[in-house]
């Protein structure tokens, strides 16, 4: 089981924080943006700043083949970095209508480029050398914020522990050898006190500066002092959710397993953040999974205690691919019909089995059935696996009005569906059985 936090999970004591984390859970679905100056090249985000030899790492194009050459034309991108199509509002509408509740930005990430109005730094989407900086929306950060808000969205900040333009962390005295801090923070702790100051101030300015936030997402591995950060943070923001990968399990409010889905049901807050296409940030030639696979995807992460977080990687024009916008139309369509077999249910036993998934909220039980690829129509005896049912349960399926007559046989419900319902709900990529 790949958590990303590393870490078992330890529960809150804060009464506020465990209040907005039963909050949070209850709304199931968010959007994850990762956008910044690499955006320009469609290159993954920040990562080929890093001298390891990964996957990931690899560095392409013209400047490839000198390291430090490399390096100073991926920070020279903040002058090119002008979205004029920005338009955060469109996105927020879209989000909502798929369904989404919740919505995590990027405001920093390890590149060190700040998509907010820091005092603390010029590389940032606010500076003279942006062009965008001219725009009366340039504080991007705010404006996403702004605009996810109106729409009744939670909110969360992304912010990056690691800064690799920051001299304090990647000090230009040594050459870099990997993702962490270059140098010896023991012999030098002067150096490493003004970076986790310089950590401390931007994370207060977004604390203060951005109104009501509900989450803040803290990645990378630096080994910092973060007490007093989450101090300040619950200070200025009370009851705010902290997740500080990597980090302590007292500040790990939930778990964050990345591009994968759990096994089995976690009885603690968990989270799997998953792209809709293949990589994190814009790729000019993205391709997206299918619509299908996503609300399978959403399904069973529900059914296993978790939610999901899908991220969509804004162009370097301010835009989302139209594939983006396609997939969040057809997911709001069957949302709109089987939502209340996702939102603020709790797991029902068995959880996951075989291809069904089990929810309930006050005296309903939902069973999803997702069907292979090849299945395009229910069956016109569906064997649902529950050992108990009351003996006047009422069966139905969300999208049709009709009863469904049923029997109980040893360990399994026998439901029958009509010719006309099959036609009616023919094609959709999970079935919603409904037993009250």
């Amino acid at each position: 089981m790949a958590f990303a936090a590393g870490k078992t999970y330890e529960a809150p004591k804060d009464e506020k924080v465990k209040k907005k984390i039963a909050e949070w859970q209850d709304l199931k679905f968010g959007l994850f943006m990762h956008w910044g100056t690499y955006s320009i090249w469609g290159i993954v985000e920040s990562w080929s700043l890093c001298p390891e030899d990964r996957s990931f790492t690899q560095r392409t194009g013209p400047y490839a083949d000198s390291y430090y050459g490399y390096k100073n034309a991926y920070e020279n991108l903040q002058t090119q970095f002008n979205p004029t199509l920005f338009n955060p509002e469109k996105w927020a509408l879209a989000a909502k209508n798929a369904g989404m509740k919740y919505m995590v930005f990027t405001t920093k990430h390890h590149d060190g480029f700040c998509m907010f109005d820091t005092k603390y730094t010029d590389y940032k989407v606010t500076s003279a050398k942006t062009p965008f900086s001219s725009n009366p929306r340039s504080n991007i950060t705010k404006e996403v914020f702004d605009s996810f808000r109106k729409q009744d969205f939670m909110l969360g900040a992304y912010f990056s522990k690691p800064d690799w333009h920051s001299e304090d962390f990647w000090w230009s005295y040594f050459p870099v050898k990997d993702r962490g801090v270059n140098y010896d923070i023991t012999k030098y702790p002067d150096r490493w006190k003004r970076f986790n100051d310089y950590t401390y101030n931007q994370v207060e300015e977004l604390m203060i500066g951005y109104g009501k936030l509900d989450v803040l997402w803290f990645d990378g591995q630096p080994k910092m002092e973060m007490s007093s950060i989450v101090e300040m943070a619950r200070k200025d923001q009370p009851g705010i959710i902290v997740v500080n990968r990597y980090g302590k399990p007292e500040y790990i409010n939930y778990l964050t397993p990345e591009q994968t889905i759990p096994e089995k049901y976690i009885p603690y807050p968990w989270e799997t953040c998953m792209t809709m296409g293949r990589a994190w940030s814009y790729n000019r030639q993205e391709k997206f999974k299918p619509t299908r696979k996503l609300i399978q995807m959403l399904v069973d992460i529900v059914a296993k205690n978790g939610n999901l977080l899908l991220n969509i990687g804004p162009g370097p024009d301010g835009e989302w691919h139209k594939e983006a916008y396609e997939r969040l139309e057809e997911i709001g369509k069957w949302i709109k019909v089987n939502g209340e077999s996702i939102y603020g249910t709790k797991p029902v036993l068995p959880y996951r089995q075989d291809k069904w998934a089990f929810t309930g909220k006050d005296k309903a039980q939902y069973v999803s059935y997702l069907p292979d690829e090849d299945e395009r129509d229910l069956s016109a005896k569906m064997t649902i696996p529950m050992s108990s049912i009351n003996k006047n349960a009422k069966i139905s399926l969300l999208g049709s009005d009709k009863l469904l007559k049923w029997t109980k046989s040893d360990n399994q419900i026998l439901v029958d569906v009509p010719k006309e319902t099959i036609t009616r709900l023919s094609g959709q990529p999970v079935w919603v059985f409904k037993i009250i």
